[in-house]
């Protein structure tokens, strides 16, 4: 955090933080007009905000995401989503300017999973591959053998032998739901999304009740008493499938409610409900990092090329691997 902070004070000396941006520009039309101009490409999440997703050159769940920051020829990666997708990029193409609207755009994942912690707790084991899900820090990646996102998460655990044992990070509930499914033997970290921890079980099943025809469809971040409900669990991307080739006309969305955006586009004939939060102040449930990213943000960030993530040479070396080792296991696997 220490790098962030100090990065977010530059921005702060230079007056990029007081910017304001003309109530008369038509936004999307500007930071179209940016594209081209810089040859840039923007990269959205599905959890970004429906009017940033609809810009996007691509929109897609991390693996996606990482894929296509793998294979860009743009000059510029503009990333709407949050800091460890954009480090994520910068590891893969060190030489290309890569951009985040909010460098706040955090992740409480992430945050769950400090690096010198997570270094003292490696050392107890060190006979054990680490498997990082692709949802931690630059730092925790050079700590890691081989990242995973959820859509590959299963075929990144059977890919190591049988005989080595495991340490999965930062997400134990991911973590357990990969023991299930897979029958290995992990050590888990106990780092986990405040997002997908905060629905509530009987507000679901209450909404189940009122929709008997629903199916519940629900991502392997939330806890077990959740995904035991669940008709469908899988990734985002798994879950807008999912959504799409099931015969079904109604589901509960048991995930971040930015992807029912992109349900309702694909299925325009079905209807999504968004699971309730255990916050009785929000019928659905929203990660407040992802929605720092805004349209306004987007213009000024792609205007004037700020702010910028960066690495260092050492952390790319260090934590490029695992991130290459999952994308070459995920080609094979034809994810």
């Amino acid at each position: 955090m220490e790098g962030l902070e100090l990065a977010q004070a530059n921005l702060a000396k230079k007056g990029y933080l007081d910017m304001e941006v003309d109530p008369t520009l038509d936004l999307i039309a500007e930071i179209k007009r940016l594209k081209v101009e810089k040859n840039a490409i923007l990269l959205a999440h599905y959890y970004q905000e429906s009017e940033i997703q609809d810009i996007a050159d691509y929109v897609g769940d991390s693996l996606g995401l990482a894929q296509m920051a793998a294979s860009t020829e743009a000059d510029i990666i503009v990333f709407a989503g949050v800091h460890f997708m954009a480090e994520t990029a910068k590891m893969l193409n060190p030489s290309k300017k890569v951009l985040l609207p909010d460098l706040k755009a955090g992740c409480s994942l992430a945050d769950s999973c400090p690096a010198p912690l997570f270094k003292k707790f490696k050392e107890k084991y060190p006979e054990h591959v680490v498997v990082s899900y692709i949802n931690c820090t630059a730092a925790l990646k050079t700590m890691t053998d081989v990242c995973c996102t959820s859509t590959n998460a299963q075929q990144i655990i059977e890919s190591i032998p049988a005989d080595k044992s495991i340490i999965f990070a930062p997400d134990k509930n991911l973590g357990a739901y990969l023991q299930k499914t897979t029958g290995r033997d992990m050590v888990l970290w106990q780092g986990a999304c405040m997002v997908h921890e905060m629905f509530s079980r009987e507000k679901i099943i209450k909404l189940k009740i009122q929709h008997p025809n629903a199916k519940v469809i629900a991502h392997p971040e939330c806890e077990e008493p959740i995904l035991a409900l669940a008709d469908h669990i899988g990734s985002t991307s798994s879950l807008l499938r999912y959504s799409q080739e099931n015969e079904a006309t109604e589901f509960i969305v048991v995930t971040e409610a930015g992807i029912i955006h992109q349900m309702e586009k694909n299925s325009p004939d079905k209807t999504f409900y968004p699971a309730p939060s255990t916050d009785d102040t929000c019928a659905c449930n929203e990660c407040p990092y992802m929605r720092l990213n805004t349209l306004e943000k987007l213009y000024l960030c792609m205007k004037h090329e700020l702010p910028e993530v960066t690495l260092s040479e050492q952390v790319i070396k260090d934590g490029r691997g695992c991130i290459d080792r999952m994308l070459e296991i995920s080609a094979k696997a034809g994810l």
